[in-house]
């Protein structure tokens, strides 16, 4: 074989005219995502040039601001009709700008903007060495009771860097929902899981429970983001893409050209069932739904109390939205397949949820196992497999996440000489000695209970009809006995905290700076008009429950 021969194998005469296309981005419809973002990598940059005495007034400012300015960004977006009638997929194909995308956004910022306030908390602790502490370790790198620690406690120093973490995370959560390719999706769940992952391991009181718990959410997210990237890999190569609509199409069976290389595994339908299952999987591990939900207890109890709050609230929005979009706009065609399955999860995870919280004595360990249960009513929404089913579910996250926020913000203000009081032995007599906390508090949990008049009942009921009009009736009344169960450890506590008799050296209820009382203003308000009056609201999430495609 001649030279020129070999030569000419691997290369070709160049055609001036092929140029690479450049990459077409819709600046002004991904703001909200943009603008978070940039507000975090201007946080880093903070973190290195700005004097350590001014970085927290700077970084909460720039948080809120941020935050504020993106809710306005989506808010602009709805009000231009990208909700509704412009509803399209933006980014060459990578993210959908529709109704459900821009509400579940709309949720994360308002949830992570009230979320911030409780970061940016200084008034609980007493101060240390003159000066104002906050949830955080004052020098996380250091050892847990080693004499750096405590150099850094006297020098005053506090980790900043929880405002840009908790951004990052919100951007990768903007994201998530409105994913329309795999490797988007997965993209967006490691930009947004790392954070937390840091952010469960800086708690100042009790570290090495909050290392641990740090520790095991990030070993228990790894084997889930390994679990979901294969699963992407195995849905690849089903499809021969990895876009939301042409694995929708191939599912249906209405693929016009296949790329001879991909023929022989396409529509191969072992890759697509295991596939699914384990994307599946990584999303449910998210939601916190059994059986994978092991590491939800002792990740809430471990980490930092604001960081709970606000990872329980948003990250739940946000795997929802993921997993919507997942079944509803590439599966419908394989309803019958993942149905059945969705319908044992839910039922194991509303029971489990329910009977294992009953016999938890950490007031943090019992809401986790409320938010497990949470997360199987709400997949009774997803079930229903109707456009109610999807406008019920965005309802209910708008609702569940700021009566958790709110409750993980009362729970910070319940304290001792050890920091937080969680045991809830220490909350008995709470309704005598600070009867406004306890009211607040019990609201939450009639909230949680479903009673109504709260949204938690508008909540629960737009989804049990929806599911009970979707044809899954069983499935409401395992949700009906559910709440039953759940309403009694709700009860419980509300009958400790005000029929008890408060002990002598009980805890004393630390007076918040308006920040947290904000946060907890904000979760009574959308409580209870939410509950009195929900109907707005409703229509709202029924204008935004169409997904593109």
């Amino acid at each position: 074989m001649s030279a020129a021969a070999v030569h000419s194998l691997w290369t070709t005469a160049a055609d001036p005219m092929l140029k690479i296309p450049a990459p077409k981005i819709e600046y002004g419809q991904l703001s909200p995502t943009l603008i978070v973002i940039g507000a975090a990598v201007v946080g880093v940059l903070v973190e290195a040039f700005v004097p350590r005495r001014s970085r927290y007034y700077v970084q909460a400012f720039l948080a809120v601001v941020a935050l504020a300015a993106a809710f306005a960004a989506v808010v602009g977006l709805a009000a231009g009709g990208y909700g509704t009638t412009k509803a399209h997929i933006a980014a060459m194909g990578a993210i959908s700008v529709d109704g459900p995308a821009l509400f579940l956004q709309g949720v994360i910022l308002l949830t992570g903007l009230v979320a911030i306030f409780t970061f940016a908390e200084r008034r609980l602790d007493p101060e240390a060495h003159g000066n104002r502490v906050d949830s955080f370790a004052a020098q996380a790198a250091s050892v847990p009771g080693s004499d750096s620690e405590k150099a850094a406690v006297k020098a005053g120093f506090t980790t900043t860097e929880v405002f840009p973490l908790a951004l990052f995370a919100i951007g990768g959560m903007l994201v998530f929902p409105s994913a329309n390719d795999l490797l988007t999706l997965f993209i967006a769940l490691e930009v947004f899981s790392l954070p937390l992952y840091l952010l469960c391991a800086l708690a100042r009181r009790k570290r090495l429970m909050s290392q641990e718990a740090a520790v095991k959410y990030f070993l228990l997210g790894a084997f889930a983001s390994a679990f979901t990237l294969f699963g992407i890999a195995l849905l690849y190569g089903y499809a021969g893409s990895v876009s939301y609509a042409t694995i929708a199409d191939v599912v249906e069976g209405s693929v016009q050209n296949i790329d001879p290389a991909l023929a022989d595994t396409m529509g191969n339908d072992a890759l697509l069932l295991i596939g699914v299952a384990m994307v599946a999987m990584g999303l449910l591990f998210k939601v916190g739904a059994v059986p994978f939900h092991m590491w939800t207890p002792d990740v809430y109890q471990g980490a930092p109390t604001p960081v709970t709050g606000f990872m329980a609230a948003a990250t739940k929005v946000a795997a929802f939205g993921a997993l919507l979009r997942l079944l509803y706009v590439v599966l419908p065609g394989m309803r019958w397949d993942w149905r059945p399955v969705m319908w044992g999860i839910a039922i194991i995870t509303m029971l489990g949820g329910a009977i294992v919280a009953i016999t938890q004595t950490d007031i943090k360990r019992l809401l986790a196992y409320s938010s497990i249960a949470h997360a199987g009513f709400i997949l009774a929404g997803v079930i229903a497999t109707t456009p109610d089913g999807i406008s019920s579910v965005l309802f209910y996250l708008g609702a569940y996440s700021f009566v958790t926020v709110g409750a993980f913000a009362v729970v910070t203000l319940v304290r001792d000489a050890g920091g937080e009081a969680t045991h809830l032995s220490k909350w008995a007599g709470l309704g005598r000695r600070s009867p406004l906390v306890a009211a607040v508090f019990a609201v939450f949990l009639l909230a949680f209970a479903g009673i109504p008049l709260t949204s938690g009942f508008a909540g629960k009921f737009a989804v049990f009809k929806a599911a009970a009009e979707g044809g899954a009736g069983a499935l409401v009344v395992v949700g009906v006995i559910s709440s039953a169960i759940a309403a009694f450890f709700y009860i419980r506590v509300i009958v400790l905290m005000f029929f008890s008799e408060p002990k002598a050296d009980g805890p004393t209820v630390a007076v918040p700076s308006p920040l947290t009382m904000t946060t907890i203003g904000v979760g009574v308000a959308v409580t209870v008009v939410l509950g009195l009056a929900p109907q707005y609201f409703l229509d709202l999430a029924n204008q935004a429950s169409v997904f593109v495609r």
